[in-house]
């Protein structure tokens, strides 16, 4: 009695803590759509790096503006601190880990990204770059 107990509450316990495609959420769903436009755009692709978002993130561009060389002319090195645009306004942590709000809204992070994007690269992000840099985000 006592085994079929402990089995029933760890089988509970795994059901309730296991990802499953009912409860990915909106940066499950972007990713999951970035993947799809990578593979389509190289069916080499083999998935997201956050060590590519990192470079990125880091990386001098000189196709964009030249007061936006990277996208830490604004969001700074540390990804958990605060940043500042170009008129000194406060930009919160890009960070998940201290803005939990950060990508929760497609829109917004594809308006952002368009605009960054166009800012530091002087082009838009690929589907890839964006899976990376997002993922990047995510495990800081």
């Amino acid at each position: 009695m006592h085994r079929n107990l402990i089995t029933t509450l760890l089988a509970t316990s795994l059901a309730l803590t296991l990802p499953g495609a009912a409860n990915a959420g909106p940066r499950e769903d972007q990713l999951s759509q970035y993947a799809s436009a990578a593979k389509a755009a190289d069916p080499a692709f083999a998935g997201f790096s956050a060590e590519r978002g990192k470079t990125l993130h880091t990386q001098a561009f000189g196709g964009g503006k030249p007061d936006t060389p990277s996208c830490t002319s604004c969001h700074g090195q540390d990804t958990r601190g605060a940043g500042r645009n170009l008129s000194g306004k406060a930009i919160d942590a890009m960070a998940v880990s201290v803005t939990p709000a950060r990508y929760t809204d497609p829109a917004k992070v594809e308006k952002w990204f368009k605009r960054n994007c166009n800012e530091v690269l002087g082009r838009e992000c690929s589907a890839k770059e964006k899976g990376d840099w997002l993922t990047f985000m995510l495990g800081q």
